[in-house]
């Protein structure tokens, strides 16, 4: 069977190794080609742009994205919902969880649907708006309460360290994700910088 999880650890020293030659190409070619305008990473300027600004431009909203969806996922995972039994336990849950969920979803609905919502914009659109801009950190807190709450009911969460844990392992199963986000974003702005699209 195909394993990807063999192949991370490849890919990832490819993008390493992808940042390092994309470095040492930049500075080959802007002293080869000085008025091509490709600016060299291993410049005064380069380094400080590099260095300066490393923390800044990696932090991004996607990166929260990738949080908050490693958090979800955690919760959601351990609930207990994918591992759904005809108990009474369990049903019981799911009809509890079911009814919390339209709640939600009123809630989530009165927010930006009804008029003078006030998750709309100044005009009254939705797109874009602060409830656009905020979908997915309300849709991952919906999911991290709504797990919590049927892990609770059905007995797969007993003590408020199973949901730090749950938590926790979110973190722990997306990690690879994180790491490769800091690969991709930083060879992306390097290579866009080299060529100009970036200004120092």
């Amino acid at each position: 069977m195909f394993n990807v999880k063999r192949f991370l650890p490849h890919i990832a020293l490819t993008l390493f190794g992808a940042q390092l030659l994309t470095m040492l190409v930049s500075w080959l070619l802007s002293a080869a080609f000085p008025v091509s305008g490709i600016r060299s990473l291993l410049s005064s300027e380069g380094l400080r742009w590099f260095f300066g600004r490393f923390s800044h431009m990696l932090a991004t909203p996607i990166l929260l994205s990738l949080l908050l969806l490693m958090l979800a996922y955690g919760v959601f995972r351990r609930s207990g919902m994918l591992n759904y039994q005809s108990t009474y336990r369990e049903k019981r849950a799911r009809a509890m969880t079911l009814v919390l969920s339209v709640v939600a979803l009123v809630m989530l609905l009165s927010l930006a649907v009804i008029p003078h919502a006030v998750m709309l914009s100044v005009t009254g659109s939705l797109w874009p708006s602060p409830f656009s801009h905020a979908l997915l950190p309300l849709l991952t807190f919906c999911v991290i309460i709504l797990s919590a709450f049927y892990g609770i009911i059905a007995g797969y969460y007993n003590t408020v360290s199973d949901i730090y844990e749950a938590l926790l392992h979110g973190i722990r199963q997306g990690a690879p994700l994180l790491l490769f986000y800091l690969l991709i974003a930083q060879l992306y702005l390097s290579l866009s910088y080299s060529i100009g699209h970036i200004t120092p």
